[in-house]
């Protein structure tokens, strides 16, 4: 923690914001200090710690300082981390939070998620290297004495060394269980590509196979889910996390949407995507944002909310005329249908069918007989006939 210096937190010439994210605490070593709630951005150059209430309060240490960094699963109660190994403070430091500390390493807590791709973004500037590509015009600017509502010092309570040493030989042993656990994502991954490739190559060949052995496979597909759910660890939580939920959802609704017609009601698309999600379970809330963004992202799928309040998801291609016209003339071929006759006909649920035809009868091409047998639908024949 005294390799930190203040700051005013302003980017040099040549340094470029890379990522940030909102909700990280700092701990020096396993201890909890009082830099508890605040934004932390990666630069090309630094990483930069800011307090989100007191935005005076702003610290940084430059990517140099760092040895290697390593990541710590979540637990009960207990936030995901990155553990940063530093090197010792130069001589002739700056001004910081602590002027000395006897540990050698960091840990970055992630309250609000994002620590994924906050990790993965951090390896790859300390593999790029790009501090030693692209020098700063001047030496980082930091606050040379004390500024008020900032904080000098903070009270650590000290630790015996050889639980420290048995705390970093767990982390370790944690890392390690974890890199196995990697591996087989890895091959679970290659495994959905490669049922990805049977997959169309089903469709090339239509007439080769039975119905009966295309049904099964495609369950087989279903049950091995999606390659890279889209999670709060990864994008963290917000805007960022709904748009990049939205494009994994036009990408796998689309094939389920083009074999029911083009439509599916909201609780139709929250069943299958939570299944082919398996344990990353989505809530209706984050589904329903995320289905908010389809059209704004100009993704070829949209929510539509019925005047019944009832909400689908359709393609864009989807029809509404054609729709009608498909209604009105299977009716007029029956005489008159219930929704759930009209259901069974046409093979779609019992709600989606209802709201096909009170659409139809909105649109002036279908009358109704609300009674005590239920309501039925009748083609309108003011409009059929002359």
């Amino acid at each position: 923690m005294d390799r930190f210096v203040w700051t005013s937190g302003l980017l040099e010439i040549h340094e470029a914001l890379v990522i940030q994210q909102r909700g990280v605490r700092i701990y020096d070593g396993e201890e909890k200090i009082k830099f508890d709630a605040g934004t932390l951005l990666l630069s090309t150059h630094r990483l930069i710690w800011r307090d989100q209430r007191n935005h005076e309060c702003c610290m940084a240490i430059p990517l140099s300082q760092i040895v290697f960094i390593e990541e710590q699963a979540a637990g009960i109660g207990k936030s995901a981390k990155i553990v940063v190994h530093l090197h010792p403070a130069p001589p002739n430091k700056e001004l910081g939070p602590l002027q000395s500390s006897k540990n050698s390493y960091i840990k970055l807590s992630f309250k609000e998620h994002g620590q994924i791709e906050f990790y993965r973004r951090l390896s790859e500037e300390m593999t790029q290297r790009r501090w030693e590509n692209m020098p700063v015009s001047q030496s980082f600017q930091t606050n040379r004495g004390p500024q008020p509502g900032r904080i000098r010092a903070v009270g650590i309570v000290g630790i015996e060394r050889k639980l420290e040493e048995k705390r970093k030989e767990t982390d370790k042993n944690i890392s390690e269980a974890f890199e196995d656990l990697s591996k087989l994502m890895v091959k679970a991954k290659e495994m959905v590509e490669l049922s990805k490739s049977i997959a169309n190559k089903i469709k090339d060949k239509q007439g080769d196979i039975t119905e009966d052995e295309t049904i099964r496979f495609k369950s087989y597909l279903l049950s091995m889910g999606i390659a890279n759910p889209v999670t709060r660890e990864t994008y963290g939580s917000g805007t960022q996390y709904h748009m990049q939920l939205a494009k994994q959802l036009a990408g796998i609704l689309q094939a389920p949407l083009e074999e029911r017609g083009g439509i599916m009601s909201l609780t139709e698309v929250y069943c299958l995507v939570n299944r082919a999600r398996g344990m990353e379970l989505l809530s209706p809330e984050d589904l329903v944002n995320a289905c908010k963004m389809l059209e704004v992202l100009k993704l070829p799928l949209r929510l539509r909310v019925f005047d019944s309040g009832v909400m689908v998801i359709e393609l864009l291609s989807h029809k509404e005329e054609e729709m009608v016209a498909s209604a009105l003339e299977t009716v007029s071929e029956k005489g008159s249908l219930t929704s759930e006759e009209f259901a069974k006909l046409v093979g779609m649920s019992v709600l989606l069918a209802k709201e096909r035809l009170l659409l139809a009868e909105k649109m002036g091409h279908l009358c109704r007989d609300d009674s005590v047998e239920g309501l039925r639908f009748y083609p309108n024949l003011f409009m059929t006939q002359s």
